[in-house]
């Protein structure tokens, strides 16, 4: 079973449940090669804190030493490591040595009969060079054996590997085929000659692709991906696990890891490497050493290096910055570059799990910042949802966030004679109704603008007046007063719940309960009934009872609706939250933190909160919060 703690658009922190132990996800597995450890699996464990590792059971089931004790002892007891083992399966030998002398059915029974937690299927490696009717045929036998493995694999966890090369539709095929079967883990194999040839733009689409198809609720493995400098990239596009042998086999040709590259030893020009295992040396006396003992301290840097790396990725995702990490990791390479640019062109998909907000504000650290989700939000929001109050505009440059604490005056000028403002930024246009909103009023910009900035900002411009059919004004500001609160009330309840929903939320009388000493809105009351509260930190609002009745009405279902069954009722009209195993529909069209209705099967109101997931999302979990409830609703019986 896995469960999502924190998330960060698709990157979660998570835990999957083995029979054994748990296992925090994202995580690193070592891989051991049974037959030559460089850091023993109790070192790996008890030191370094990985509390997962991978082995190849091929490799242990044709020595007979090895096999006679992991049958005798276990394998957790052959590799003396207490935590969560996982066991490849000889898939990678075959692809690098030809046919292996095993079937699928003798490897899994194998892999369960010495204690493996997490079990692999005897997959075929796709090569990229494959022509894709060629691929076809691989993933039908792939799929062929993860069915077979299904049925045998007791208690043991499996590893379906979703296939499928370069091919988008074959990798989503897979992935859909995967998730109806009885698998634990989704690994995402046949990309290591993808990494090996730094084709990262091609791996993206890879990640994506497979992603599409893929059970939401069960842990991605990015087979093979066990550099520092690819993590984040990884952990941004869902990805919850990773190994590496490199640690080991960098190690023994003298290279040493970082989030930036790769350095041989014998090109370095100096040792600024502060971990345990670099800390005695200096440059020549590393290189001094005998050659086993050299790669040991070699192995254990690199060991180091993917520990502080995946501790950062958590903090990351914790924090809400992963992005920022992902785009300064992704500069340390052209080729990482490439990668990260090309996620921009998986906007549509990325868009489905971004956040409404996050805590704190988006930094823009280049070009590449652009192609996140959120511009294209924003961008397909304020030109569909947004509802200009005039037909005629003046354009005005940026001089501050948010923008009416420093342009109100000319706010006001303008919205006075029947013109309307708009600021122009990055983000595009920005009329003042929205300015407080996330993220265009929790964003950062250098002062000194680069191209791809400054074009953003005119194509931005032009496509918003062309999708509003303004014209621009020749009018001068000449003084006036005019309340732009009125406006923005009815504007941020458009650009977060759409028309449909504004209308009947804002259907009577308004009233706005305005802070005294920031002028920002606080409440909306509607024919004396409190509807709305609007959030400071991101300018949006929180949903009311009292307006949650107003639209449950109003709304075809499920619209803004999250069902829940009969059982859950109860506990959620107390204000408790709702959890993925009582959820029985959701609107597809549900981001995370968007502000949603609970109701009960019948559609009757039970609660009002924010989601912290999407519907897939929900549907597929069986554990974790869908819901965070804020306030229950009394039954009106």
């Amino acid at each position: 079973m896995f469960e999502i703690v924190k998330r960060d658009g698709l990157a979660r922190i998570g835990v999957l449940h083995t029979p054994r132990a748990k296992l925090e996800t994202p995580a690193l597995l070592p891989v051991i090669n049974p037959k030559l450890a460089t850091v023993s699996p109790s070192e790996l464990y008890h030191h370094f804190g990985f509390k997962g590792l991978i082995t190849n059971s091929y490799i242990i089931r044709n020595s007979e030493t090895l096999r006679e004790r992991a049958l005798a002892e276990g394998l957790h007891g052959l590799l003396d490591y207490p935590g969560v083992v996982m066991t490849d399966s000889g898939t990678f030998q075959s692809h690098m040595y030809g046919e292996v002398e095993v079937s699928n059915e003798e490897i899994i029974g194998f892999q369960r009969s010495v204690g493996s937690d997490i079990g692999t299927v005897l997959d075929i490696f796709a090569e990229p060079y494959w022509t894709e009717e060629q691929t076809a045929a691989s993933v039908e036998i792939t799929l062929q054996r993860t069915e077979e493995a299904a049925a045998m694999k007791g208690d043991m966890m499996l590893a379906g590997v979703v296939q499928g090369s370069v091919y988008p539709r074959l990798r989503e095929d897979c992935g859909s085929s995967m998730a109806a079967m009885e698998v634990d883990v989704h690994p995402i194999g046949g990309v290591v000659p993808l990494m090996e040839q730094y084709r990262y733009r091609e791996l993206v689409d890879v990640i994506v692709s497979s992603k599409k198809g893929m059970s939401p609720a069960r842990p991605v493995h990015l087979f093979g991906a066990g550099h520092p400098m690819l993590i984040a990239l990884a952990t941004l596009l869902g990805c919850d696990m990773f190994d590496s042998a490199s640690y080991a086999k960098f190690a023994r040709d003298d290279r040493l890891m970082f989030v930036d590259g790769t350095a041989r030893l014998q090109d370095m020009h100096g040792l600024e490497c502060d971990c345990p295992a670099c800390g005695v040396h200096d440059l020549e006396s590393l290189r001094g050493l005998p050659s086993k003992e050299r790669g040991a301290v070699i192995a254990r840097h690199n060991l180091y290096e993917l520990k502080k790396e995946m501790a950062r990725v958590r903090r990351a995702i914790s924090e809400g910055t992963l992005w920022e990490l992902t785009e300064s990791r992704c500069r340390a390479h052209p080729a990482l570059l490439d990668g990260l640019r090309r996620v921009g062109d998986h906007a549509d998909f990325l868009e489905r799990h971004e956040p409404l907000s996050r805590d704190g504000a988006m930094f823009y650290t280049g070009p590449e910042t652009l192609g996140r989700p959120v511009f294209q939000r924003y961008h397909q929001r304020s030109r569909h949802r947004y509802q200009p109050p005039f037909a005629e505009y003046v354009q005005l440059e940026e001089r501050g966030k948010p923008h009416g604490r420093y342009q109100g005056e000319d706010f006001q000028s303008l919205l006075s004679q029947g013109a309307l403002p708009l600021v122009r930024t990055v983000f595009g246009a920005v009329p003042p109704e929205l300015d407080e909103i996330y993220p265009l009023a929790q964003s950062l910009f250098p002062g000194l603008s680069d191209g791809d900035a400054e074009t953003s900002a005119d194509a931005g411009m032009e496509s918003f007046v062309a999708a509003h059919g303004l014209a621009r004004s020749g009018k001068i500001p000449a003084g006036g007063d005019y309340d732009v609160n009125a406006l923005r009330a009815v504007a941020v309840a458009r650009y977060q719940f759409g028309d449909e929903a504004a209308s009947l939320l804002l259907d009577g009388p308004l009233e706005l309960v305005v802070s005294r000493k920031t002028g920002k809105i606080r409440n909306v009351l509607v024919a004396g009934e409190h509807v709305l509260s609007m959030r400071a930190s991101d300018g949006f609002y929180t949903l009311r009872p009292e307006g949650a009745a107003k639209l449950i009405g109003g709304l075809e279902a499920p619209t803004m609706r999250v069902t829940v069954m009969d059982d859950a009722v109860p506990f959620n009209r107390e204000g408790r939250n709702v959890f993925c195993a009582f959820v029985s529909d959701c609107d597809p069209e549900t981001r995370p933190m968007d502000e949603v209705m609970v109701v009960s099967a019948d559609d009757e109101l039970v609660a009002v909160g924010r989601a912290m997931m999407t519907m897939d999302e929900m549907l597929a979990f069986s554990k974790g919060v869908a819901v965070k409830t804020r306030d229950g609703v009394p039954s009106k019986g």
